[in-house]
C-alpha cells in the first residue's frame, strides 16, 4: 500500500500543504503476493543460441566472437491472460572461460529502468573476477519494453518524440518553462495512450521478474544467479521475494530502498534529490581539500557554486568555447558527473571556467591554463533534433514505461510545480531538478500488476548488498534498508563516490568473486576502499 502522510511536502506551509493533498491521489495499487509464483508452463523451449550479427562487436572489436552468442526468446505479454500475446527478449551470451568448472549462468542488469544489458558480456572483464568469468555463462539481456525487446514506443516519428521532449527540460524555472513541462507530460502520457499498444499496461518490474524466471528455466539452470545495478536492484529483489526457492545467489549495487520505492514515489524522488545533494557537497569538500589538484578550490567552493547556480536562475553565461550555459544543462551535467568519481577534475576545471566568465572581477586563475570546456554543456543526444517529419522513432520510452507503474504518483499534473519549490528550499540544486523528472506519471494511461511486497522472504543464501557513501542516485541510505527490508541479506559498505561500485573496488570485487563462485556470502560490517579517490 502506498504510504500515508505525504512526506514528500515537508518544509510546505500548512495550508498549501492541505490543498494540494486535498486535490490529489496516489496512483497504483499492488496486488497480495502469493507464496511463489510458477512460470514452468512458459519455458517450454532452450534458448536456440546463434552467431552475433557484426554489430554488436562494432565498438569492441577486439573481443574474441567465438566465446559470444545471441538469441531472443518469447514471453508472454501478460502472464494472467497468456493469449494476449508475447514479447521478444534480446539476449546475449558470453561463455565460461573454464567449461569444466561450469557452475551455470549469471544474468545481469545494469538499471535503469530502460537500461540496455545486452552488451554487458561483452565487457565483462572489466567488471567481474576471473573466477566468476571462469565459471559462468554471463547472460545480458533488454528487459521488456527496452532497446531490442520489443520497446515500447510512445511517438511514431521522431518529429512527434521531439516536440514533446524539447520542453522536457530537466529544470524548468520561468512561468512558462513550467508550464510547457506539465503540458509536456500530459501530452507524452497522451501519446503513450495512443500508439504504444498492449506492452503498455504490463511493463512493472513484476513482469520483468516473471520474464527472468522464464529465461533461467530456457537457460537450463534450476536456480538463478543475478548481479542487478541501481534499478537491477529492484528486479533481483523482487525475484527474491517473488521466486525465494528458485534463487541461488545475487548481488545487487547501487540499491534502491524497495519499499518506498513502491509505495511513495514522491518521497522516494525525494530523498534522491537529498542524495545528489549529499554527493554534491561532498565533492566540494574535496576538492577544496585537494587545493590545486581541483581547478575550483580556490577560495570557498561552496560559495562559488551556489553563485553560479543563483546567476544561472536569471540568465545563460557565455562560457570560453562561446556556448550558452543554461541551468538545465547545469544542472544536469553536473548530476551526471556524480556519478564517477573520475568526472571530477573536468567538472572542476568547467565549473572554474563558468564562474570566471560570470565574475566581473578577473582574481581567480585556477583552470584558466586548461582547454575552453564543454563539460557542463554536453547534451544526451534523443534522436535527430532536426528530424524530417516522416522520420521513424528509434527511442523507447521504457524508463516512464516502467517507473509510472512501479512508483505510486500523484495524478494531478498541476501539484508537481508546487512541489518543486518545496523541494527546491530543501535541495537548492536538485530539488526542482527531482520533482519534474515524474511529471508525466501525472495522467500516465495504465498498468497496474506491481509487486509492493512482502521483502522479508527467506533465500538460501544471503543476497549480498552493496551501497557507497556518496553514491547520488542510489544513497547509501537506500542500502541500508534493503539489507534490513530482505529475509536474509549482507551489506557491504564502501567509502567511496559514484553510483554502485563493481570492477572500481578490488575489495568488493573479491568478496563477490568469491561469494559467486563459492557461495561464500561476505560477513555484515565490511567497509571497503574503491581503487581510486578523487583528485588522488
Amino acid at each position: 500500500m502506498a504510504r500515508q502522510g505525504f512526506p514528500w511536502l515537508r518544509g510546505a506551509g500548512a495550508v498549501t500543504a492541505m490543498a494540494v493533498v486535498a486535490a490529489t491521489a496516489l496512483t497504483g495499487t499492488g496486488a497480495a503476493a502469493p507464496e511463489q509464483e510458477s512460470t514452468e508452463r512458459f519455458a517450454l523451449e532452450s534458448v536456440k543460441w546463434a552467431p552475433c550479427p557484426d554489430a554488436v562487436f562494432v565498438n569492441d572489436p577486439q573481443a574474441d566472437r567465438t566465446r559470444f552468442g545471441c538469441a531472443t526468446y518469447k514471453v508472454p505479454i501478460d502472464y494472467r491472460k497468456p493469449s494476449t500475446g508475447s514479447v521478444e527478449i534480446a539476449l546475449l551470451r558470453r561463455l565460461a572461460d573454464d567449461p569444466a568448472r561450469r557452475i551455470g549462468s549469471m544474468f545481469i542488469n545494469p538499471g535503469g529502468p530502460g537500461g540496455s544489458g545486452y552488451l554487458g558480456p561483452i565487457r565483462a572483464d572489466r567488471r567481474y573476477g576471473a573466477e566468476v568469468l571462469k565459471r559462468f555463462d554471463i547472460v545480458g539481456f533488454d528487459p521488456r519494453g527496452v532497446a531490442r525487446s520489443s520497446p515500447l514506443r510512445c511517438f511514431t516519428t521522431a518529429e512527434e518524440a521531439n516536440a514533446v521532449g524539447d520542453r522536457q527540460i530537466a529544470v524548468p524555472f520561468t512561468r512558462q518553462e513550467v508550464r510547457d513541462a506539465v503540458q509536456a507530460g500530459q501530452d507524452h502520457s497522451a501519446a503513450c495512450a495512443k500508439n504504444a499498444g498492449p506492452l503498455l499496461r504490463h511493463m512493472s518490474t513484476k513482469n520483468v521478474a516473471r520474464d527472468l524466471d522464464v529465461l533461467r528455466q530456457a537457460v537450463g539452470d534450476a536456480k538463478l544467479t543475478f548481479v542487478g545495478f541501481s534499478y537491477g536492484t529492484l528486479i533481483g529483489s523482487t525475484y527474491a521475494n517473488m521466486f525465494p526457492s528458485k534463487t541461488r545467489a545475487i548481488v545487487i549495487d547501487g540499491n534502491v530502498d524497495p519499499e518506498l520505492r513502491t509505495g511513495d514515489g514522491l518521497e522516494s524522488d525525494r530523498q534522491r534529490a537529498e542524495g545528489f545533494e549529499l554527493a554534491l557537497d561532498g565533492f566540494l569538500k574535496r576538492c577544496t581539500a585537494a587545493g590545486p589538484k581541483c581547478a575550483f578550490s580556490e577560495g570557498d567552493t561552496r560559495k562559488k557554486f551556489d553563485e553560479l547556480r543563483t546567476r544561472l536562475q536569471r540568465e545563460p553565461i557565455t562560457l570560453p568555447t562561446g556556448a550558452k550555459l543554461t541551468l538545465s544543462a547545469f544542472t544536469s551535467n553536473v548530476s551526471t558527473a556524480m556519478y564517477a568519481a573520475d568526472r571530477f577534475a573536468p567538472l572542476a576545471v568547467a565549473l572554474q571556467q563558468a564562474y570566471a566568465a560570470m565574475s566581473p572581477v578577473d582574481v581567480l586563475d585556477r583552470g584558466r591554463s586548461e582547454a575552453p570546456s564543454d563539460f557542463l554543456t554536453r547534451e544526451t543526444p534523443r534522436n535527430s533534433l532536426d528530424a524530417l517529419a516522416d522520420t521513424p522513432y528509434t527511442g523507447d520510452d521504457s524508463f516512464y514505461g516502467v517507473n509510472c507503474i512501479d512508483k505510486p504518483y500523484l495524478r494531478l499534473p498541476a501539484a508537481y510545480p508546487v512541489i518543486a519549490k518545496i523541494w527546491e528550499r530543501q535541495f537548492p540544486t536538485f530539488g526542482r531538478f527531482q520533482a519534474f523528472d515524474a511529471v508525466p506519471c501525472a495522467t500516465w494511461p495504465g498498468g497496474s500488476d506491481r509487486y509492493d511486497g512482502p521483502w522479508h522472504k527467506k533465500t538460501e543464501h544471503p543476497i549480498v548488498v552493496i551501497g557507497n557513501y556518496y553514491d547520488p542516485a542510489t544513497p547509501y541510505s537506500f542500502s541500508q534498508r534493503m539489507a534490513k527490508q530482505l529475509g536474509s541479506a549482507r551489506l557491504v559498505s564502501v567509502d567511496s563516490f559514484g553510483h554502485a561500485i563493481l570492477g572500481r573496488s578490488k575489495c568488493v570485487d573479491d568478496l563477490t568473486t568469491a561469494y559467486l563462485a563459492e557461495l561464500k556470502a561476505p560477513a555484515n560490517g565490511i567497509v571497503c576502499q574503491p581503487n581510486a579517490q578523487p583528485f588522488a
